[in-house]
């Protein structure tokens, strides 16, 4: 009886151990609230576009997003016509003007589809080199009490990936010219070396360095509730300077972050 009588007193202090020490949960996750209900300061969209020109800047890789054009052709199968195609592709920002730069391989299907005219689109997510000293979990007042049995190991993505950074480029793709072949070989490989065995010229497969032309952003910066959600005018996009973005800081950039905090801006 003495244990169950005192139980009330030590749940009261347990929870407000917790409440010190645990933010509050996210409550928007794909929007933003209103202004007056949100309990952070929701960046504006040139804010988020200076945090996604440094994402395009620091992030070799990327998915491009095309639709296979109605008539079959070669080894591919009848009745894709129409269907996504979405594959990992090496990215550099070799221009500086916020359009990604890509080496084209004329053979792979991406570009094949381009050719036969489908739209395109680059998604890009921030990934931190660092795991934030302070996880999102899910642990129950009772975790906390008595302890976890979680497997930390089992933990693959050390970070919530949701309450990251990421967005969608759409445009069009447009031949670089070759006049910049030297200077855009240099960045690209620079970049991703090994990519100097497909660069223009080489014996192995036609390529031409190509750049998409930026005209729509999406852009998702993580929580609703204290992370701009939305398009980004296209003009803002480009506008961000270089010295913008290299001043600005993405979420685990540094170690000792915490998993619930926005950077400063």
């Amino acid at each position: 009886m003495r244990l169950l009588n005192s139980l009330p007193f030590i749940t009261l202090a347990a929870r407000s151990c917790v409440v010190a020490e645990i933010a509050p949960e996210p409550q928007y996750v794909f929007s933003n609230p209103s202004t007056s209900t949100s309990e952070y300061r929701i960046p504006t969209s040139y804010e988020s576009a200076v945090l996604g020109r440094r994402i395009l800047a620091l992030t070799p890789l990327g998915t491009l997003a095309t639709v296979f054009p109605d008539s079959s052709g070669g080894r591919q199968p009848n009745g894709l016509g129409g269907m996504p195609l979405g594959m990992l592709e090496y990215v550099a920002d070799c221009e500086g003007e916020g359009n990604p730069t890509f080496l084209a391989i004329n053979i792979e299907t991406t570009f094949k589809n381009v050719r036969g005219g489908s739209n395109i689109s680059l998604a890009q997510q921030w990934t931190p080199p660092y795991p934030p000293d302070k996880r999102i979990k899910s642990a129950s007042f009772w975790d906390w009490l008595f302890g976890s049995e979680d497997d930390e190991s089992k933990d693959r993505v050390p970070y919530s990936a949701v309450n990251l950074p990421r967005y969608s480029l759409l445009g069009y793709i447009e031949k670089i010219d070759t006049a910049s072949v030297a200077e855009m070989s240099s960045c690209f490989v620079d970049t991703h070396p090994d990519a100097k065995y497909w660069l223009p010229g080489n014996r192995i497969h036609e390529s031409e360095f190509v750049r998409l032309v930026v005209t729509q952003i999406y852009w998702v910066g993580g929580f609703g509730d204290r992370a701009y959600i939305g398009w980004i005018p296209v003009d803002e996009w480009k506008n961000v300077t270089k010295k913008e973005w290299e001043s600005a800081e993405l979420p685990g950039e540094k170690k000792g972050w915490d998993e619930w905090s926005m950077p400063d801006l």
